[in-house]
């Protein structure tokens, strides 16, 4: 396996709104409603991975043999207030390969790279209802709370969302 961020081709974001749709299908609460067109999903890539050319993001792809097969963000476009911060979001990884240490490998990726940007606070949400809490909990993420009925579930009814943060960098040593 091998993590690099992404950039933007035509194939690339086909693939990733492969990914995501199928996420979506296996109840996977990242921002979408199932059944999600393909169509949506590559308007989305492809805004997203624009926003990691202008700067504002980076976008992470876990490959296992020249596939992709998972997927993190960084958003590092905060309020002037806040540009100590950045926040991760879209962790999601391929049903099938679940449970091989992946999702904790772009998770260490993201920090690393919030790191070497002078980032000292890391913070994310996950859903309530088959989330990854395990995984943020695991690799040193503090609960602060949870927002009920935050998000609707992609086959419907609502979740609550999982409120993570974590020092790093030189004011998390």
């Amino acid at each position: 396996m091998h993590i690099a961020p992404l950039a933007a081709t035509p194939a690339l974001i086909d693939v990733l709104a492969g990914l995501l749709a199928d996420v979506v299908a296996q109840g996977g609460s990242v921002g979408f409603m199932h059944p999600l067109a393909l169509a949506e999903a590559r308007l989305f890539w492809g805004r997203a991975l624009q926003a990691a050319a202008d700067g504002q993001r980076i976008v992470f792809g876990a490959f296992e043999d020249d596939q992709l097969v998972a997927t993190v963000s960084l958003l590092l476009d905060c309020p002037p207030n806040q540009a100590h911060r950045a926040e991760i979001a879209k962790m999601m990884t391929l049903p099938r390969c679940r449970g091989r240490g992946i999702a904790a490998a772009l998770l260490r990726a993201a920090e690393a790279a919030a790191v070497a940007r002078g980032k000292t606070l890391l913070v994310l949400d996950t859903a309530s209802e088959g989330g990854a809490a395990g995984l943020y909990e695991k690799h040193g993420f503090t609960l602060t709370g949870e927002i009920p009925d935050y998000a609707l579930k992609p086959h419907g009814g609502l979740t609550g969302t999982l409120l993570y943060w974590k020092r790093i960098g030189k004011q998390g040593a």
